[in-house]
């Protein structure tokens, strides 16, 4: 009697779980629970501007938005150097992965906007 529960109980997870991923996966929805998931999240959200600094540099190695979009996608915030509780606007320190793990950014958050201030390449 056990068995036969614990059987029904597996099944009706198995496609109750099946169900939710692909009604999600329709929806494009994003679960950003981590603490670099939601950083790069609240700024990808928001207008996006170059500092004169920055567009130099990305002219200068060759850097386009597709890049950088890939790094606030993908990349690791460092909260060490980066200051994440000024005020009114946040600074913060993206390190790219894999291909573009030379490429680091520091990026200022503000209310409405997200100012990407230096391009870093290693």
């Amino acid at each position: 009697m056990l068995v036969k529960r614990i059987f029904y109980y597996l099944v009706g997870l198995s496609l109750g779980s099946v169900g939710v991923y692909f009604f999600w996966q329709q929806k494009n929805a994003s679960f950003d629970y981590g603490m670099d998931a939601r950083t790069l999240k609240t700024i990808r959200i928001k207008k996006r501007l170059f500092s004169n600094n920055a567009l130099e540099a990305m002219k200068q190695h060759r850097i386009d938005t597709t890049n950088i979009t890939t790094i606030l996608h993908l990349g690791d915030v460092d909260f060490g150097k980066g200051n994440p509780r000024q005020k009114p606007c946040a600074d913060y320190y993206i390190s790219g992965t894999k291909d573009l793990q030379n490429v680091s950014l520091l990026v200022k958050r503000c209310d409405s906007t997200a100012t990407i201030e230096k391009v870093i390449v290693r």
